[in-house]
């Protein structure tokens, strides 16, 4: 099997998996390599917070020719994973190999998957994506999606677990104007080293998904408990194994967070849908939100945790505006919050040396396209 995580987060969701369990993985780019059998396919999509998707690898082969690729396609068991009638979609990417039309070679699966299950649904074949990259319509039935990948003649083909991305828990139906996705705010309070107890505020809530994920983690309850995934629609899907794995967690999961939790925002309108995310993931309980500017805060007595997302001032125009804002959250953490930790995402170094604190680098990865770094300091 194969954890998907964001560039730079593979080793946040290596220990993830220690945490559930797991003892052989290993890390490779882009991700986490691992062995399980169909209890730990389940419990990875139920319990990993910073996965993007996990994928089952169900063949690797040499192929370079057509006639070699259809008869090794036939012999995979397409009938573990999909139905007569099921909706099929192709991500198909050929590198370095004679085999190089992507299309040609995903009609040879196509016409393989027909021959074994009988007629199903092909979906029309989108651009190729990074895995981070989510170009599936809202609107649109759900596909099974199978991974193909051809790379100097060596075949690789693997079967999606999950469905949608797994940052889409199913609470964030209303988001902020930048929004931080789910797995990385989880990978932000995780890689914070955050102990779940001490305060922890964010001043720049948007939306309130680094609160939420926070009392998610604070409370063990795991982030796939009110989704549904690709693995529920496989012809071997185990629901009463499914149900009991959900209705266990549910049992160990703390009924409230032991840590005081703040989320604030200069924007009623943001605090507002943070509210509406937070009621849904079912950890409104935990979090106080405020409608406040950042002057405004009141973090508890210290020791405690800020751990935020402020804007990165990307598009021109903004970063004379910006400098004056990390300016003055640098001055209201030191008279309002000494011995707090910070820990925040930047994209200019330029901008983070306006806090004045003494910042080190975490992780590296993605938010939206653009590169970041979780930056991590204490206020003095």
């Amino acid at each position: 099997m194969f954890a998907i995580s964001a560039p730079g987060l593979e080793r946040i969701l290596r220990s993830e998996l220690d945490q559930v369990g797991v003892s052989d993985a290993e890390v490779i780019e882009g991700g986490v390599t691992f062995n399980g059998d169909i209890s730990s396919l389940y419990k990875a999509n139920l319990s990993l917070r910073t996965a993007s998707r996990v994928v089952v690898r169900v063949a690797e082969f040499h192929a370079d020719t057509f006639h070699e690729l259809e008869r090794r396609v036939k012999r995979i068991r397409w009938d573990e994973y999909l139905k007569r009638g099921s909706r099929v979609r192709f991500r198909v990417t050929c590198r370095k190999s004679r085999l190089y039309h992507s299309d040609a070679v995903a009609e040879r699966f196509a016409d393989a998957i027909v021959q074994q299950v009988g007629a199903v649904d092909i979906a029309p074949a989108g651009p190729e994506a990074s895995e981070e990259a989510d170009h599936s319509v809202a609107a649109e039935p759900p596909s099974q999606l199978f991974i193909v990948r051809l790379t100097h003649d060596n075949c690789v083909v693997s079967v999606d677990s999950s469905g949608p991305l797994l940052h889409r828990r199913g609470y964030r139906l209303a988001g902020g104007k930048a929004p931080v996705r789910e797995t990385l705010a989880a990978a932000m309070v995780i890689g914070s080293g955050w102990d779940g107890r001490m305060p922890l505020l964010d001043p720049m809530c948007g939306s309130g998904t680094i609160a939420i994920e926070a009392a998610l983690i604070a409370r063990g309850m795991p982030p796939g408990m009110h989704r549904s995934f690709a693995f529920q629609d496989w012809p071997a899907y185990d629901a009463d194994l499914w149900e009991s794995m959900k209705a266990s967690a549910s049992r160990n999961a703390n009924s409230r967070a032991n840590g005081v939790l703040l989320a604030s925002d200069r924007d009623d309108g943001g605090v507002k849908m943070a509210r509406e995310n937070a009621e849904r993931a079912g950890v409104l309980q935990d979090i106080e939100f405020e409608s406040r500017p950042i002057s405004a805060i009141e973090p508890p007595a210290g020791p405690g945790l800020i751990l935020t997302n402020p804007p990165y001032g990307i598009r021109v125009g903004e970063r004379g505006p910006l400098r004056n804002l990390y300016a003055q959250l640098g001055k209201v953490l030191k008279a309002k919050a000494p011995g707090y930790s910070v820990a925040l995402l930047s994209a200019d170094t330029a901008l983070e040396s306006m806090l004045r604190l003494q910042l080190e680098e975490v992780f590296r990865t993605r938010n939206g396209g653009i590169p970041v770094r979780l930056m991590k300091g204490r206020v003095t």
